[in-house]
């Protein structure tokens, strides 16, 4: 078991070092991606009219399931970590704040120099909305007969 999960985690690195070689640009982690993009949805669904911004909402909802993640498994509580990051991301302006998982005492992933690849987080969050799409469709086709 150990021996399968040494051969994983070296294959999980090789992937980071490729997609590194593929594409050099980086952003940073600890689910500050995630609430950076989940707050500019909902900002940009204050500004939508129309019935669409019930699926703006929803999808700036999902974007916050990464960060509560990261925060429940660092033993924080999940809501209070997720809200606090939130409102000095929004009062300081800083996209690059997220999860302390560390416990280092702050919270710009810059400075703790936790990043990802941006090909890495472009293709969560293609995957991510292709299931979407396909889950939609299903309901498209399963939709029940009109009596």
């Amino acid at each position: 078991m150990i021996i399968e999960e040494t051969k994983r985690s070296i294959h999980d690195a090789l992937c980071v070092v490729r997609n590194l070689v593929r594409d050099n640009r980086i952003v940073y982690g600890g689910g500050s991606v995630e609430i950076a993009c989940g707050l500019k949805v909902a900002e940009a669904a204050d500004k939508c009219a129309t019935v669409e911004q019930y699926a703006m909402r929803a999808f700036s909802d999902a974007l916050d399931a990464t960060p509560m993640a990261l925060a429940e498994n660092s033993g924080f509580n999940p809501i209070q970590e997720l809200t606090n990051v939130k409102s000095r991301q929004l009062k300081e302006g800083n996209p690059f704040l997220g999860i302390d998982a560390n416990s280092t005492g702050t919270y710009d992933m810059k400075k703790q120099n936790v990043f990802e690849t941006l090909i890495g987080k472009q293709q969560q969050f293609q995957l991510a909305t292709q299931v979407v799409k396909m889950i939609l469709k299903i309901d498209d086709v399963i939709a029940p007969a009109q009596y």
